[in-house]
């Protein structure tokens, strides 16, 4: 199931304006450059800001995500008809065969159900031809990035048109393990309106993920920085192998 900020319209509709600093899909963009990719398989596109990138450079785009209002978004953007767009998620897709495929931003953490996510790199698997790559990052847990998330570092108000002011914050409300739930909470000063989205993310070591990729067959090669994030999150390139 979509978080609400991704599933509800009325939040999907706001949220690429309370989020407008895509730096990080840069890295993205020039590893599907140094794949020499011409079919991406974009997991988790949300409101397709990197499927719509991807597209205007004259790429073969499938953007997948589970939250529908979030595809609504991304459908009624321009050049949105370029990109074929699935409701679903990698767990169950159709025949495909793309050169890479990409799981930006939160995604890969976002699926936190250990058999999920077993699931959505055994799908990822089947989808690529042999030899594509999938990319995508995860935060370093040493970091403990969630000490940051709190009303006082993240209140913010956005003055959105057609919609009016937005007060919008996070908040921890529980750390269990590898396991950070936080809620995130929107104010539209048009109406006075209050919506709140309950997320859970799964912060896994960087050993746990090599072990699972290479489980699931693929082969790790590389683990990089995120390069707008130094030193805070781990990219992760996979390929299938050629005879796989």
């Amino acid at each position: 199931m979509a978080d609400e900020c991704f599933g509800l319209p009325r939040l999907a509709a706001v949220h690429d304006p309370l989020d407008p600093d895509r730096r990080d899909l840069d890295a993205y963009l020039r590893i599907a450059e140094e794949a020499g990719a011409r079919r991406v398989l974009d997991i988790g596109c949300g409101t397709g800001v990197f499927a719509l990138l991807l597209a205007d450079r004259g790429i073969e785009v499938v953007g997948v995500d589970p939250a529908q209002a979030s595809l609504d978004v991304a459908r009624g953007k321009p050049g949105g008809e370029r990109v074929r767009w699935i409701h679903g998620d990698a767990t169950a897709l159709p025949p495909l065969r793309v050169d890479l495929a990409t799981m930006t931003g939160n995604v890969a953490q976002a699926i936190a159900d250990p058999r999920t996510w077993r699931e959505t790199l055994r799908g990822t698997f089947a989808a690529l031809r042999p030899g594509g790559h999938l990319v995508f990052e995860t935060r370093d847990p040493s970091r403990r990035a969630w000490q940051e998330w709190n009303r006082e570092a993240s209140y913010g108000v956005t003055e959105i048109p057609g919609v009016g002011a937005v007060e919008n914050w996070v908040e921890v409300t529980d750390v269990s393990g590898p396991l950070v739930t936080f809620r995130s909470t929107y104010v539209f000063a048009a109406d006075g309106e209050v919506l709140t989205s309950d997320s859970t993310l799964r912060f896994r070591e960087r050993q746990e993920i090599e072990t699972e990729l290479i489980v699931q067959g693929y082969v790790v090669v590389d683990v990089r920085e995120a390069p707008d994030r130094p030193g805070r999150e781990f990219v992760f390139l996979a390929r299938r192998p050629e005879s796989g």
